[in-house]
């Protein structure tokens, strides 16, 4: 079992910064790959990026490429996304997800662990 804790939402102006932060419980957490996800018009939860359980391998949307940055310390159980170059219509509730699997890290079904959610917003 893994609970999962996002924190650092926020509102930010438009070109600004934010950078969340997602808590585990559970002494195997490096042993996930992780993922963050947001919803989107006409889907349930909508890729951002994943990580694998390493972190050598990291996977990003086309439209968080150069601007959002995945990483991990699993001494501290926890996975970061600094998000930099802000748009207004990256304004969503992020969520961080855990799974097992090693593969199709892109798809919400993958994970089996969700948390909360951290509300991000960003104005023009």
């Amino acid at each position: 079992q893994v609970q999962l804790v996002e924190s650092g939402g926020g509102l930010v102006q438009a070109g600004g910064s934010l950078r969340l932060s997602c808590a585990a419980s559970g002494r195997t957490f490096s042993s996930y790959p992780m993922g963050w996800f947001r919803p989107a018009p006409g889907k349930e939860r909508e890729f951002v990026t994943a990580m694998s359980w390493s972190g050598s391998t990291t996977y990003y949307a086309d439209f968080v490429k150069g601007r959002f940055t995945m990483s991990r310390d699993n001494a501290r159980n926890t996975v970061y996304l600094q998000m930099n170059s802000l748009k207004p219509e990256d304004t969503a509730v992020y969520y961080c997800a855990a799974t097992k699997e090693a593969i199709g890290l892109q798809y919400s079904s993958t994970y089996r662990y969700w948390g909360q959610g951290t509300q991000v917003t960003v104005s023009s």
